[in-house]
């Protein structure tokens, strides 16, 4: 590795981060220099275990052969092509990829550049889709405490964490929240929960309230990572189905963390057998190497718009870098990724030993509630009194000084390791947090 490679930055005043506390990274700052498979490199040479997949993204791990061969041989081909008005193959063919391992009934794909665009892209597909059909008056949203889904202003509007929504403003009007399903009886449960299906009951509530006549969709995580691993209580989100069935709304699943393998399954609508009418994805679509999103639709919102004059633009909504040539290869070679190394079946085969080495955390100081699902998994941490988070994030400084790489949320920590993990690896992850949680305040 190269001593330019190596060196820090002089001045790191420039770069305002996101979602960091600015000022206490730029006293001690965190670099990392290189990745290859399950570790990074800092800039001072250590080794560090992700343990999160970067940002639950990189599923098929880093430095993958076939993902940098992909980029390096369409950048030199073709670096760029518009998407509104003209097209090229390779977004086609990744289109094609992605509904062929779509739930049965998705059938069309719209690209974005990250899973906030996702959600913008879905939520003004519905409210434009029942326009289309004649039922203009279906605008109102419907979203869940605690649910992320992304930071532009629709996605913060239905989200329900309320830091990222405090702060700017009124948000979108005409939306309303579910409950979370997150309830003192299932703590320490091992995958689904029996306890809170009838916390989807709620959703009749709302309709009736704002009747469903004025309804345009009802978008929730399929499992809730970004607020710390929620998992859907055993017949809940048949029951959300159910309901948006009977009602005429439609269903939205945001599979950006649980799309592609993270639950050992293609989508989260496969692992828990029920298909909404849109999913939105990023993150592991294109092993978070090159940004790129997707929504899927059914056929019945697609053809709603394919009305009228053929010569007319059927949806104004698009982007710049609407299936980038460089982010459809990338797609392309990391969906072959996961196929040949048999990665979902990888995050199927390890979940047990996954789970087992999460819960034996139980019992460790402040160690409240743990939840799994998966490859993913959650330590719920007792709060210090008066500094909430403190406690988690000093987790984080710890577990990095101890070479893993951990996410925090609030006093939760949260694990969604690459996919390519193995037992040794989880046994050095679960190894070294034991030790952090052992020593910590």
């Amino acid at each position: 590795m190269s001593d330019r490679t190596n060196m820090a930055p002089n001045d790191l005043s420039a770069f305002w981060m996101p979602f960091t506390a600015n000022r206490q990274f730029k006293k001690n700052p965190r670099m990392f220099v290189a990745a290859d498979g399950m570790y990074y490199t800092t800039a001072d040479g250590r080794k560090v275990l992700d343990g999160t997949a970067g940002l639950w993204c990189v599923n098929a791990g880093h430095n993958q052969p076939r993902i940098v061969e992909a980029i390096a041989k369409q950048a030199a081909e073709l670096d760029y092509a518009p998407a509104f008005q003209m097209g090229h193959p390779k977004a086609f063919e990744l289109a094609n990829r992605l509904v062929d391992m779509a739930p049965e009934g998705m059938e069309h794909v719209f690209y974005t550049n990250s899973g906030s665009e996702s959600v913008e892209t879905a939520l003004k597909i519905a409210i434009a889709y029942h326009r289309a059909r004649g039922e203009g008056t279906r605008t109102r949203l419907i979203g869940r405490e605690r649910g992320y889904h992304g930071v532009n202003f629709g996605g913060i509007s239905v989200g329900g964490i309320g830091p990222n929504r405090k702060t700017f403003g009124s948000l979108l009007t005409g939306v309303d929240h579910m409950p979370h399903t997150h309830i003192p009886e299932n703590a320490f449960t091992r995958g689904q929960p029996e306890h809170g299906a009838e916390i989807a009951d709620e959703l009749e509530r709302i309709v009736a309230l704002g009747d469903a006549s004025n309804i345009a969709a009802v978008i929730i995580e399929p499992m809730a990572g970004s607020t710390g691993v929620l998992l859907p209580p055993k017949g809940y989100l048949e029951r959300i189905r159910a309901i948006t069935k009977k009602h005429g709304i439609l269903l939205i699943f945001d599979e950006v963390i649980t799309g592609f393998g993270r639950l050992g399954s293609a989508f989260g609508a496969t692992h828990y057998g029920v298909t909404p009418d849109m999913m939105t994805t990023a993150k592991g679509l294109t092993n978070g190497v090159i940004p790129m999103g997707a929504v899927l639709t059914s056929n019945e919102i697609h053809d709603a718009f394919m009305q009228g004059d053929e010569g007319l633009i059927e949806l104004f909504h698009g982007y710049t870098y609407s299936g980038n040539p460089m982010a459809s290869a990338a797609g392309l070679a990391t969906l072959e990724t996961y196929k040949e190394d048999g990665l979902f079946e990888n995050a199927r085969d390890l979940a047990g030993y996954w789970e087992d080495a999460l819960h034996a955390l139980r019992g460790l100081p402040h160690v409240i509630d743990i939840r799994n699902e998966g490859l993913i998994g959650a330590i719920e941490l007792s709060p210090i009194e008066g500094k909430p988070t403190k406690r988690a994030f000093q987790a984080f400084l710890d577990a990095y000084d101890a070479g893993i790489l951990i996410r925090t949320t609030g006093d939760i920590i949260a694990l969604s390791p690459p996919l390519i993990i193995t037992k040794a690896h989880i046994d050095e992850l679960f190894g070294k947090l034991t030790d952090v949680l052992k020593n910590l305040d």
